[in-house]
């Protein structure tokens, strides 16, 4: 089996553009987009192209065998089956607006 030989220019790249998440995930933390959650989603769409680029250079999923990708899409698509009966439960849960104590009761 003949592995694959990743230039270490590569990876400097793959590290800076890391440092580059890093910032705008930071600079993001600092401003205000005035619409809810919008804060939220800029951060955790930052946070998938970096973890993007870890998963496609550092663990060498981006020269593996076609296996190794069907594997890496099925574990993708079963994350989003979770993700998505995650939020439909908390979609269809009634928030009592009037806290006690500072605990949310929920019926």
């Amino acid at each position: 089996m003949s592995e694959h030989i990743v230039p270490v220019r590569v990876y400097i790249t793959i590290f800076l553009v890391l440092l580059v998440g890093t910032a705008l995930t930071v600079a993001a933390a600092f401003v205000d987009f005035k619409l809810p959650y919008i804060n939220t989603i800029v951060a955790l769409t930052i946070a998938t192209i970096k973890a993007t680029f870890v998963v496609l250079y550092f663990m060498h999923v981006r020269y593996s065998t076609r296996l190794i990708w069907v594997i890496f899409a099925a574990a993708l698509f079963w994350m989003a089956i979770l993700f998505a009966l995650t939020f439909s439960d908390y979609q269809t849960r009634k928030w009592d607006r009037n806290r006690t104590s500072g605990f949310v009761i929920l019926y």
